[in-house]
């Protein structure tokens, strides 16, 4: 599979405008492995191959047990291994994602909104909308994971 146009290059402003909410979320307070791990579960949901080298990586430098990041599309099988938050967090990245499949129930909204503040929940929406926008991107111009690279 042939990588296609350089998304970034052809479209620098465009690629400006989604970096700034990229920096915006590093810079929120938010917790980066957190972010990283919702990152981890958008993209492997998308199927973004990139994406899902890059998160991995990111989580496994910032110290996330292998063991750990292998549980991740089955988090919700892994018991105590998730804390509460990730695992709230792991389930409101799940029904966003598929928001054409879930129509994000009310349910699921009231539990991210007892764990999150709003500005928390809003700040975890924007990296699941922002990662979900990558994934296309990487997906769509099939860009190739780093251990892919040759």
């Amino acid at each position: 599979m042939n990588q296609r146009i350089d998304y970034s290059k052809a479209s620098p402003e465009g690629s400006k405008a989604f970096g700034g909410v990229h920096v915006y979320l590093q810079n929120s307070g938010f917790p980066k492995a957190l972010i990283d791990l919702v990152y981890l579960r958008v993209s492997q949901i998308n199927g973004c191959a990139y994406c899902i080298d890059l998160h991995s990586r990111d989580l496994l430098k910032a110290g996330l047990a292998v063991e750990k990041l292998v549980l991740v599309p089955v988090w919700h099988e892994a018991g105590a291994l998730f804390t509460t938050r990730e695992q709230v967090a792991l389930a409101w990245a799940e029904t966003v994602t598929r928001v054409a499949e879930t129509g994000i129930p009310d349910a699921d909204y009231q539990a991210a909104a007892d764990e999150f503040d709003d500005k928390e929940l809003a700040d975890l929406t924007y990296a699941i909308g922002l990662m979900n926008a990558y994934n296309r991107f990487g997906v769509a111009f099939r860009l190739k994971p780093a251990a892919a690279r040759v």
